[in-house]
Order: structure tokens, then C-alpha cells, then sequence
């Protein structure tokens, strides 16, 4: 039996299910979906005989053979599965409560491209957290294999109509009018992947959405990567939004939990500038609230938050880590209602955290649609945000774990022989380091990637020129590999 520990994507399971490099094989794939059903009796306290899972995936083509084999698996070892087909990773975490039954798996690999493909489990207190992932794999790498002398059971559910009422329910409740949407025009960008019911949904309240594209389904990625981050299809939809005089462009990856925005002038919402409007829809609602973010933000957004009567928490990178830190919070006392990642991942407290492109989406649009009325655009609302005028990600690949912390220590031990910089101790993760001369006022944040072994140079400058400056600044500390 391979080991299959490195198959652990910060809280997923991912790898390659298409090609010559194949490490989701069969074998693997069955061993997981039992070591599943393992996972949910000792830690859940839930009998195999009890257990009914929920199954969904996105449009991928590896989908249908990995749906095929885990469904298998899970009534191998006993369990009883509720087949959901094409759905959204946010229908899936929700099904565990909507359909009453003891888990449920998203079959994705998000944004990744096509040969990648692997698996999202939620039960009824939300998504699995790392520690969970790395003990399905341990049980997996075992070997485990259930004895259960009456194999399970398979029923069809068509669950996304379920999940598309609801965000189209909460939108109609928002207003009197029967067509709320009337006299908007609101491009959808799918990439191919399972998203293209939200366009059905916007159309039937009345907007205008002819001019969407990339709604089917279709495994290729023909047109783009289902990477809503990258360049490309942000240019896709840009000129989409344009072409089409368009309100709003909203572009999905392919499971939909993310998704980013372009405004009426056919200009993308940057990843701060996204966090600034969401940010400030969710303190008219809640004065005081704190937000969560991961650590790739600037002190603008700080300002800017607090400007508008909230509070700012900085979190480790990874959309799990920042709802954790929400959860947590609340514990207590409901003060935070918004964890949001500079990703595109949001998930507000009104949706008990749900990690959900689709809902922020129908935020903003509830939004679009009052501003209208009021003859205001979704950019007036942060036209005093002072965004950064250049960003940099820079990725370097590792061996392991010790030379991450190696080079970390290193770029911190040595950071006082840079003029004009300072070390930032409020950094949840890595080494923060800020700029503060005349050509170079910014940050750059080197951390430990939350997918893979390497590292990843985050670095913002608000002032054009000022991040090569910084760039220069920081090469003394060559990466030792």
C-alpha cells in the first residue's frame, strides 16, 4: 500500500488523478473513502451501521472515476451514501444538516488544474480541520479494511436545486419586488466548473446575465484554469464586463467556494480592496464587529476597517484557520461576523461560517441592487480605500520542513541590516517586514506555504517603484536549499 500522507493539503486531501503521475490510483481512493467511515465511528462516536455520507464533485474528469471508486469504498465498509452529482463544495458542507445525515465529501481540486482532483469532507460542525485530514490518511496508510457483512446503500438526490433555492430565497427577502434584479446586467464566469446554476438564479429575480460564459461544466478548463487569482481569466471576465457594460462580473473556480469581482469599469476588486467592501457591507450590520483575515493584508485595510467601526485580527493563512479563529471568538459572545481571506474564501457568522463564494456573492449583489436605487455604483462605497499600487507572490519550492525554518530564521536574524525596515512581532505566521523610507513604504511577508513545501514571499509597496527596491533590499538573504 502507497503512503498516502502526502496526499495532505492543509485541511483537504489533493493530488494528481489524471495522467502518468497518478498517486489518487483506486487502491488509494478506496482506502481513504474506508478509512472514512473509520474516521467517523471512533471520532464521531457514529456506528458504521448508522452512517449514511453524502458525495458530490465538481465538473473534473477524473470525477466520475474517483466518484465511482469512494462511493464504492463507503458501502464496501457499510456505510449507506446519498448521491448528490455535479454540486458546489458549499451545497456539500451544508448537506450534512439538510439532508440529517452523519457526513459529507466534495470530490475537487478547487482552482488546480485539470489532472488534479481530491476530496473535502464536512460533518454537522463544519469542515475538517488538518489534524482531521492527516488522521484519515494515518488510518488509510494502514491498510484498514472494515469487515461489515451487509454493504451499504446508494440513493440519487438532486441536492444543488435545494442549495440554489436558498440563496435565491435569501436575495427575494431582501426586497418587495417580484424581479429585485430587474435592470441589472451581471456577467457570470463559471470556468467551466460547477457554478453556472448562479446565473440561473440571478436571471429568474430579473437580472440581465446574457454576455456569462463558461457556465457548462466541462473537465478541460478549455478557455482558462478555474483559478479565479490568476491573471488570466481575471482578464477574461474584465473584458466580459466591458464588452457587455456590465454592473458587475463575478468569476468562480471550480468548486465555488471563492470568487472575485470586477466593478462597472471593467477594474478587478483586488484582494484588499474585496476585504474593504465586504468588510464595511458587514459593519453596517454589525458596528463593532471584529474581521478575521489572513496575514496577507496591509495596514491600509487595517485603517481602513477601524475607520468604519470595526477591528481587525490578522490569522495564519488557509480559509480553515481564519474560520477557526472566528468560531473561537464567538464562543463566548458573538463578536466577530465576518472571516474572510485574501483568497476570495468568506464565510460570514449569518451562515454559521459556511466557507461560500456563491453567498458572497448574493451579498454583494443584495448590495448592487440597493445602491442602484440610491444611483450609487458597488465602487463608491470604497472609493477611500488606499489600496497598494503594487503586489508581488513569489513561490520557492523546499525539500522539508527544516529548511523552511531554516531560511525563516535567517531572514529574521538579519533584517536590521536593511535600512528603513522594521520587524512586525503581530505577524500570526512567518516574518513580517515593514518599509517606511520615502521610495519604499510597504511590507513583505515570507511564510511557510500552506499547501506544499515551500515558501511564499508576499510583498505590497505603496509606492510605484518601491517593490523592486524591496526586492533588492531582501536578496541578501539568498534561500539556502
Amino acid at each position: 500500500m502507497q503512503n498516502l500522507k502526502n496526499l495532505k493539503s492543509g485541511s483537504d486531501i489533493r493530488g494528481i488523478a489524471l495522467g502518468e503521475n497518478i498517486n489518487l490510483t483506486n487502491d488509494a481512493v478506496k482506502s481513504i473513502a474506508m478509512a472514512f467511515v473509520k474516521f467517523l465511528e471512533k471520532n464521531k462516536n457514529i456506528e458504521i451501521k448508522n452512517q449514511t455520507i453524502a458525495v458530490g464533485h465538481d465538473s473534473r474528469l477524473s470525477g466520475e472515476r474517483l466518484r465511482d471508486i469512494f462511493i464504492n469504498g463507503l458501502i464496501s465498509a457499510g456505510a449507506n451514501v446519498y448521491y448528490c452529482g455535479l454540486c458546489s463544495t458549499p451545497a456539500m458542507s451544508m448537506a450534512p444538516k439538510m439532508l440529517s445525515c452523519s457526513a459529507s465529501v466534495e470530490i475537487t481540486a478547487s482552482h488546480q488544474p485539470k489532472e488534479y482532483n481530491g476530496f473535502k469532507f464536512f460533518d454537522l460542525g463544519g469542515g475538517f480541520t488538518p489534524g482531521n485530514i492527516e488522521e484519515i490518511l494515518n488510518i488509510a496508510s494502514n491498510e484498514f479494511y472494515p469487515k461489515f457483512s451487509t454493504q451499504g446503500t446508494v440513493r440519487n438526490i438532486d441536492f444543488m436545486k435545494k442549495y440554489a433555492d436558498i440563496l435565491k430565497n435569501m436575495i427575494k427577502k431582501e426586497f418587495s419586488e417580484k424581479l429585485p434584479l430587474e435592470g441589472l446586467k451581471i456577467v457570470i464566469d463559471a470556468s467551466n466548473g460547477a457554478g453556472g446554476f448562479f446565473a440561473d438564479i440571478l436571471k429568474k429575480l430579473g437580472a440581465d446575465t446574457s454576455g456569462s460564459s463558461l457556465l457548462s461544466p466541462d473537465g478541460n478548463f478549455p478557455v482558462h484554469a478555474p483559478n479565479p487569482e490568476k491573471i488570466g481569466p481575471i482578464n477574461y471576465i474584465k473584458a466580459l464586463v466591458t464588452e457587455n457594460k456590465a454592473d458587475l462580473g463575478i468569476i468562480f473556480d471550480a468548486d465555488v467556494d471563492r470568487c472575485f469581482f470586477i466593478d462597472e469599469n471593467g477594474e478587478a476588486f483586488s484582494k484588499s480592496k474585496l476585504i474593504a467592501l465586504v468588510s464595511k457591507l458587514v459593519l453596517k450590520e454589525h458596528p463593532g464587529s471584529v474581521i478575521v483575515t489572513d496575514s496577507v493584508t496591509s495596514d491600509n485595510l487595517k485603517n481602513f476597517i477601524e475607520k468604519n467601526g470595526g477591528y481587525q485580527f490578522r490569522e495564519r493563512r488557509g480559509y480553515q484557520n481564519i474560520i477557526s479563529a472566528a468560531k473561537y471568538m464567538n464562543a463566548d459572545e458573538k463578536i466577530c461576523f465576518l472571516a474572510i481571506e485574501t483568497s476570495g474564501h468568506a464565510a460570514f457568522e449569518e451562515n454559521n461560517f459556511k466557507d461560500d463564494g456563491a453567498y458572497l456573492a448574493a451579498k454583494i449583489i443584495i448590495e448592487l441592487a440597493k445602491l442602484k436605487k440610491q444611483n450609487k455604483k458597488l465602487s463608491d462605497e470604497i472609493s477611500d480605500f488606499q489600496d497598494a499600487v503594487e503586489t508581488k507572490e513569489i513561490r520557492i519550492p523546499l525539500e522539508n520542513s527544516e529548511q523552511i525554518k531554516k531560511n525563516l530564521k535567517n531572514f529574521q536574524d538579519n533584517y536590521k541590516k536593511i535600512l528603513g525596515c522594521s520587524l512586525d512581532k503581530n505577524t500570526p505566521e512567518g516574518v513580517r517586514l515593514n518599509f517606511n523610507l520615502k521610495d519604499r513604504k510597504g511590507w513583505c511577508l515570507l511564510r511557510p506555504s500552506v499547501h506544499d513545501m515551500s515558501l511564499v514571499l508576499n510583498i505590497e509597496s505603496d509606492i510605484y517603484g518601491g517593490m523592486e527596491k524591496i526586492l533588492q533590499d531582501i536578496s541578501v538573504f539568498d534561500v539556502d536549499k
